[in-house]
């Protein structure tokens, strides 16, 4: 006698059904504008990024057909105001790179590159003519941007940097290196940090492709290959030979690294919602999948120990988006300072990475398959785990702040 057996349908990670990862009601202090936004980036995560990404990510391809999507969404430029910007709430830009990064941190790191670190470098640095002049066009993503602060022998130090500049008649001839910029293969604008030679201060150039799209002779972007995260945005190594930019070009308000740090601190708070993001979605999928893997007879969420590890992971959820939650407030409030900002990337990039660590676990050898999505937010977490400042140089700042001692440089 034959015994046939009814297949269960496959497991699908983006049915998460009514999984709730916040416990403590938190979303209940969003507002109207910060639950639209909200609803909107979830949307476009759900129906268009979602069905694609996994396949741009092994090929480590750029999803440009994502592009215009994104832009529709009119979230470009976060709490800029004006300009073609949606001036939004922190809030309301902090949940929508939550949500981005729910989806993939890929695009949620093309995103933060273009809105929050370049067009925030022209907000923050820039002339009332330059904010006019770009910010605008990169609002509506006809102009992408990028940000090329990190040097191959300075990360961590990157106070340190040695690309110089110097000014020559109209213009800056630059020289150095970058290394990990993020968008800058393709990008229409790119933020470049020098040392100019005339007073060792760290200043800010644009720089722009030509009217025929082209990057200006002097500049070689070659992208990284064989990364374990983040695939599929593209960082490349630059080679920077007497490229010369146009004096105008120069960011008028940037005259140190001080003013640098200005761009830093206001999005090393956004890095701590992107490790939410990631670690809300790998706690959703572990639960789904728990409650749908049969072992031994039985779910696996009917299992003490499968249990005790959600039920500390959905501990460490809340934990994060608390500090997140925080942070915005004291930011509205004026009072975030350096340390509070690094705490909260230190705390949520390291206690993210470990949420996303526990769901691979409870999945067992099928957390490993890119299909279920959780193998790529933990890879990803192992990049926002080390960008925009080491957990080893955030507990540095902070034990700086607690000490009055500083450990480092």
């Amino acid at each position: 006698m034959t015994v046939t057996q009814t297949a269960r349908p496959a497991f699908d990670p983006t049915a998460v059904g009514d999984v709730d990862a916040d416990l403590y009601l938190l979303d209940e202090l969003l507002d109207d504008e910060a639950r639209d936004v909200r609803d909107r980036v979830r949307a476009f995560v759900d129906n268009d990024l979602l069905p694609v990404i996994n396949d741009y990510w092994e090929r480590a391809e750029v999803p440009y057909e994502l592009i215009p999507k994104l832009a529709a969404l009119n979230i470009a430029g976060g709490t800029i105001k004006g300009y073609d910007c949606p001036g939004m709430s922190r809030m309301a830009a902090s949940t929508a790179a939550a949500e981005l990064a729910r989806g993939d941190g890929s695009i949620n790191t093309f995103f933060g590159v273009h809105s929050g670190l370049a067009m925030g470098s022209i907000d923050m640095l820039g002339s009332e003519e330059q904010k006019q002049r770009w910010l605008p066009p990169m609002a509506r993503f006809e102009k992408i941007g990028a940000f090329a602060l990190t040097e191959p022998t300075h990360g961590s130090d990157s106070v340190s940097l040695e690309t110089t500049a110097r000014r020559e008649g109209d213009s800056y001839i630059l020289n150095g290196n970058k290394r990990w910029i993020g968008n800058a293969s393709f990008a229409d604008i790119v933020i470049i940090y020098a040392r100019d030679e005339a007073d060792g201060a760290v200043k800010a150039f644009v720089m722009e492709k030509d009217a025929d799209g082209n990057h200006p002779a002097g500049y070689q972007a070659t992208v990284i290959t064989g990364k374990i995260g983040k695939r599929a945005v593209l960082q490349p190594d630059i080679v920077i030979e007497d490229l010369r930019i146009p004096a105008e070009n120069r960011l008028e308000n940037c005259n140190s690294f001080k003013d640098v740090n200005k761009v830093l601190a206001a999005t090393r708070g956004g890095v701590a919602w992107e490790a939410l993001g990631h670690a809300v979605a790998a706690y959703e999928i572990a639960v789904a999948y728990a409650k749908d893997r049969v072992q031994f007879g039985q779910p696996l969420a009917g299992f003490q120990l499968v249990q005790n590890k959600l039920a500390n992971m959905l501990a460490q959820v809340t934990a994060i988006k608390l500090t997140c939650f925080r942070l915005n407030e004291l930011g509205d409030q004026g009072k975030m300072t350096g340390p509070m900002a690094s705490m909260a990337k230190m705390f949520a990039a390291r206690q993210g990475r470990w949420v996303c660590s526990e769901a691979r676990d409870i999945m067992g050898g099928n957390g490993l398959l890119l299909e279920n999505h959780v193998a790529r937010h933990l890879t990803d977490m192992e990049v926002v785990f080390t960008y925009e400042g080491t957990d080893s140089m955030q507990s540095l700042i902070l034990g700086r702040h607690i000490t009055g001692l500083s450990a480092f440089a």
